[in-house]
């Protein structure tokens, strides 16, 4: 779980870079593909984990 949790918050911090670099660059975030693609990614990343943390839960009770 905590391979997976490291790589979230790679992944976000690679998000917010891509983000941050198209706001400079005054392209909005729904234009760029590459931040709607790592957007993706973290959203899958996500909803891994509470997957993750749904099962260790039912495990435990």
């Amino acid at each position: 779980m905590s391979r997976l949790l490291d790589l979230l918050e790679e992944e976000r911090r690679k998000l917010n870079q891509l983000g941050e670099a198209s706001l400079k660059q005054a392209i909005p975030l729904w234009e760029n593909l590459e931040v709607q693609e790592k957007s993706r990614r973290v959203d899958q990343l996500v909803a891994r984990v509470g997957e993750m943390k749904a099962s260790y839960n039912r495990v435990v009770r």
